[in-house]
C-alpha cells in the first residue's frame, strides 16, 4: 500500500489495520536469526562501526546492534498523521483488541503473512480502527511507506556513517530502491570501497570492489568468527 493509497479514506485505513493486527500477533515474537546476530558481534568486536538498515522490524537491536539507523522507521510504533503524536506499536495493538474482540481468533492459524508485520485478510468489514488520542486523527505505522519520503535527519545520518567507513558492507539487499543504492553510489564516488553479500545479483554490482553470492547469515558468521 502507498502512502497515498493510505490517506484515500477509512475503507484504506481499515484494510491496513485489519491485516496489521493480525499480522502482529505473530511478528511480535519474531526472533534474531544469525545473521543479525554476527552484525551486532563485528559491532562489539570493532569491526562495524554503524548499520543502516531498510528493515522495520527492530531485530538487528534485539541481537544487540547499538549502532543503526532504521532507513525506513520502525514497524514497532505509531506515528498520528495530524498531530505527529507517537506511541508503541503494543499499546496500539492492546486498544485495537478492545475494539475488536477475537478478530484474530476468527482470522485463524492458516492466514498467510505478508510482508512488514501484516496478513492476508480476504474480509476486514466491520473492523473498528483505533484514532489519535491527542487529536483523533489518522494513526500510521512509523515506517516511510512508498511514495513517502524518507526524514533528512536520517538520510543525513545515514551519509555521514558512510563518510565514516573504511569500507562500506552491503549485506542482504538487492539494492532495488533508490533508498539504500544512493549510499552504494556516494561510497564509489568518494573512493570508500564498496562490498556486497547478497543472493543473487543486486543493483549495485557494478560498483562493487567485491562481491560475494551468498546467504548473509553464513558470510557474516564467518567473518564474525576470524573478526573475533
Amino acid at each position: 500500500m502507498t502512502y497515498q493509497q493510505f490517506l484515500s479514506g477509512v475503507p484504506a485505513q481499515r484494510r491496513y489495520w485489519a491485516r496489521s493486527h493480525v499480522g502482529w500477533a505473530r511478528m511480535a515474537h519474531a526472533e534474531p536469526n544469525a545473521g543479525h546476530r554476527a552484525v551486532a558481534e563485528l559491532e562489539r568486536a570493532g569491526a562495524l562501526h554503524g548499520l543502516v538498515t531498510q528493515n522495520v522490524d527492530g531485530l538487528h537491536q534485539a541481537a544487540g546492534s547499538r549502532a543503526v539507523v532504521d532507513l525506513h522507521g520502525r514497524i514497532d510504533g505509531v506515528v498520528c498523521v495530524g498531530c505527529g503524536q507517537r506511541t508503541s506499536r503494543a499499546t496500539l495493538q492492546a486498544r485495537l483488541a478492545a475494539l475488536n474482540p477475537g478478530f484474530v481468533a476468527a482470522a485463524g492459524d492458516a492466514v498467510e503473512a505478508a510482508p512488514d508485520g501484516d496478513a492476508e485478510l480476504a474480509a476486514v468489514d466491520g473492523f473498528e480502527l483505533a484514532w489519535c488520542t491527542g487529536c483523533g486523527g489518522v494513526l500510521k505505522p512509523d515506517v516511510v511507506f512508498f511514495g513517502e519520503s524518507v526524514p533528512r535527519d536520517r538520510v543525513a545520518e545515514a551519509y555521514a556513517m558512510v563518510d565514516a567507513a573504511g569500507v562500506l558492507l552491503v549485506a542482504g539487499s538487492s539494492l532495488t530502491v533508490m533508498s539504500g543504492l544512493r549510499f552504494v553510489r556516494h561510497a564509489h564516488r568518494h573512493g570508500i570501497p564498496v562490498v556486497i553479500v547478497n543472493r543473487g545479483p543486486t543493483r549495485g554490482d557494478d560498483l562493487a570492489d567485491v562481491r560475494v553470492d551468498g546467504g548473509c547469515s553464513e558470510v557474516l558468521t564467518t567473518i564474525a568468527r576470524a573478526c573475533a
